[in-house]
């Protein structure tokens, strides 16, 4: 996210700054919207399994019920689509992976939310964070930053961020 600021800082030409934004926006949005919509889907055809075996139509159908109701009316689904859910490995060699994707970014937006209004000291509790590797809970990674991923708030700032480029992108619409 810093590299990103920065080289959109320094972008000076509006088409380049429009380009840029609607990528980084393209991207959150897929990494959010989408995987929460792949967990989503996840977790009814583990639901709806525990009624018996599902045919291939009733995943189907499932799956694009989903998908649907996560991209709107704006998004017309081919019926092509209707199996994509067989082309994503994470469903069967890693179940419930996708929540991972989901929770990485907003961890990311989050934590450049706290950057932006921090005082002192947010790079050597950023690096402190990053040595503990894998060898601490999520949680107390990010108590010294005061944020609880148990806090609807938590969520707020990393959603908050997309928001924010989104303004910024429809700002840069009208200028050519």
């Amino acid at each position: 996210m810093l590299t990103f600021r920065a080289l959109l800082l320094n972008t000076t030409n509006a088409a380049q700054r429009r380009a840029m934004l609607a990528a980084k926006v393209e991207d959150m949005l897929n990494t959010v919207v989408r995987q929460i919509a792949f967990y989503s889907f996840e977790r009814k055809l583990h639901l709806e399994r525990r009624n018996g075996e599902l045919t291939a139509d009733q995943i189907c159908a499932l799956w694009i019920n989903e998908q649907e109701e996560s991209l709107g009316p704006a998004i017309e689904l081919g019926a092509d689509y209707e199996t994509y859910w067989a082309y994503i490995p994470h469903f069967i060699h890693s179940p419930f992976y996708v929540y991972a994707y989901a929770f990485g970014d907003c961890l990311v937006n989050s934590l450049y939310g706290v950057y932006q209004g921090a005082r002192d000291g947010f790079a050597e509790r950023y690096l402190a964070m990053l040595s503990a590797g894998g060898t601490k809970h999520h949680s107390e990674l990010l108590a010294p930053f005061g944020l609880d991923a148990r806090d609807p708030a938590f969520w707020q700032i990393g959603l908050k961020m997309i928001e924010g480029m989104i303004i910024d992108l429809e700002g840069l619409e009208g200028h050519a």
